[in-house]
């Protein structure tokens, strides 16, 4: 893997962008909505006009133009293809790790109630984390993990009922 995030703006526009790009980039945070960023010598003013940190989509002002903008990590990317996006993860009763990592936290309890895309664990992959979300709405009926596990690829994390 590359360590890149696809970028996809107003689903016209597609990009790969390496993540010390990102980690690298001159930008200062002037409130929890507002940036400002230096981009080749040219300045850019950015708000975060709304956000869907679950779906990954954000509407950005820049300039005082709107963008759609849909951001996954590679992780993101990964986990949508083995089948846990909206359409496809309705019936699925076991969430598995997409590749080996570690749990940083476990935002759930057996037999709590979730809903579709509410944050499960945290899970920590290539120097990333990701939120491990609901595919569906549910009960939580067994947790095979806990907070500071190492867990492999394909293993068992929650199970519903």
């Amino acid at each position: 893997m590359k360590n890149n995030f696809k970028v996809k703006v107003d689903s016209r526009w597609e990009f790969d962008i390496p993540v010390d790009e990102v980690l690298n980039l001159d930008s200062v945070k002037i409130n929890d909505e507002n940036y400002h960023l230096l981009m080749e010598n040219k300045s850019i003013e950015t708000e975060v006009v709304s956000s869907n940190f679950n779906n990954r989509t954000y509407a950005v002002k820049v300039n005082g133009t709107v963008y759609n903008v849909a951001i996954n990590s590679e992780l993101d990317q990964l986990i949508k293809s083995m089948g846990f996006s909206t359409g496809s993860a309705k019936n699925i009763k076991l969430i598995k790790a997409p590749m080996p990592g570690l749990v940083l936290g476990v935002n759930v309890k057996v037999g709590q109630t979730v809903s579709e895309d509410e944050g499960l664990l945290i899970l920590e992959a290539m120097k990333m984390e990701s939120t491990i979300a609901s595919p569906c709405d549910g009960v939580v009926k067994n947790i095979s993990v806990k907070s500071g596990d190492a867990i492999e690829k394909g293993q068992l994390l929650i199970e519903f009922e």
